[in-house]
């Protein structure tokens, strides 16, 4: 999302089956750094999933922490609604006051004591390429070297969002190549939590260049620990490419999550309800933007009035309240002792529910596993259909 600004975006339609070939194939998991990564959160069978392997699946909130740091009550009252992850905005010094370690610390705590998933993204890279003032993923990959220190033994509790829509609709080819580098360079660093990708053109992708490089970017991770963002505003106003787009990931076995979307937008109206259905019926993680103190002509993204959590929007009462939406659907991390009763994994074609934990949940290899007393799908398998 752009700040303050609204969000300019040249609506373009999505070409679906000439890519779907490119995303047929996906690297196996690699050995060494990859084990080490699955201590904390990390991708399993092209799902996000905790330390002890049980699936997590986002339901959460943006947080502009970057234009408001004296909010500070502002994670407490977006996990009292019932969010199990908050995305939080930082900057890196470059368009805005560099967010410090120190601060970083306090935020991650803020996050822990709250029982939330932190994702922590960088602001600063939006809409490289088009707007001037943004700052490149390779700059950005430097701030979260540069506060490695507040992110050491955190795995199990934060994703680090390596740059907010890190290109826009000018030279977005060059993002397959500038994200592959960011994270080899925060892999080299030693950084080895989950790593999330946001898409360009602004986060929505409409020239399918993140969709059709996916596996070659996840490939790319040594950690095989890469999770991508989609931002679904007026480019997705239909169910159909809401559908078409996260299902070209799950069925490639690539992790997607809808980092941002609203319930309406200056570049288009966003299907806020098909978003979160299919969100819902995939097993995908969806963030909505944003909890308070968006201007510049987009206000309407506010979930709550003046940052007060008993003053919700529209927009708020339907993310939290309505239906496939947070209040019925999140679980927490059971890292903070929450459980997850197999219904988050999605359900097969032939209407079984997939199994969450995958394979682990079937032995005997046939495709069907057992889980919280009723029979599951493994995702992929020769029972899929």
């Amino acid at each position: 999302m752009r700040q303050p600004k609204s969000t300019l975006i040249t609506t373009a339609g999505l070409a679906l089956a000439a890519v779907l070939a490119l995303l047929l194939s996906l690297a196996g998991p690699s050995t060494g750094r990859a084990v080490a990564a699955a201590g904390g959160i990390h991708v399993s069978n092209g799902r996000v999933v905790e330390g002890n392997g049980n699936a997590f699946v986002m339901r959460g909130v943006n947080h502009a922490y970057a234009w408001y740091p004296d909010r500070t009550s502002s994670i407490a009252d977006i996990a009292a609604k019932g969010a199990n992850t908050v995305r939080v905005v930082l900057g890196s010094g470059g368009r805005w006051t560099k967010t410090s370690a120190s601060q970083v610390s306090t935020l991650i705590g803020q996050c822990k004591a709250n029982k939330v998933i932190c994702v922590l993204e960088v602001h600063d890279t939006t809409g490289y390429g088009e707007d001037g003032a943004a700052t490149s993923l390779d700059q950005a990959a430097d701030y979260w070297i540069s506060v490695k220190s507040a992110l050491e033994g955190q795995e199990d509790y934060v994703v680090v969002n390596i740059g907010n829509e890190p290109f826009g609709n000018t030279n977005y080819t060059a993002w397959t190549d500038a994200t592959k580098a960011a994270i080899g360079k925060l892999r080299g660093a030693g950084i080895g939590h989950a790593l999330m990708v946001d898409a360009p053109n602004w986060g929505q992708d409409w020239s399918g260049t993140m969709r059709s490089n996916a596996a070659s970017v996840f490939a790319s991770d040594p950690d095989r620990n890469t999770i991508f963002s989609i931002h679904m505003y007026g480019v997705y106003d239909t169910a159909t490419e809401v559908r078409d787009y996260l299902n070209a990931f799950v069925g490639s076995g690539l992790p997607i999550v809808v980092g941002e979307f609203g319930d309406q937008h200056s570049d288009g109206n966003p299907d806020e309800d098909a978003i979160m259905a299919t969100a819902q019926s995939l097993g995908v993680g969806y963030i909505g933007w944003s909890w308070s103190g968006n201007g510049g002509g987009v206000e309407y993204l506010d979930m709550v009035n003046g940052f007060d959590p008993n003053s919700l929007t529209s927009w708020g009462n339907r993310i939290f309240n309505g239906s496939n939406g947070i209040v019925a659907t999140a679980k927490r991390a059971t890292v903070y002792g929450g459980g997850d009763d197999g219904s988050t994994g999605g359900t097969a074609p032939n209407g079984y529910p997939y199994c969450v934990n995958g394979s682990a949940s079937d032995p005997d290899g046939d495709g069907w596993g057992w889980e919280n007393s009723r029979s599951c799908v493994v995702r992929g398998s020769a029972a899929d259909r």
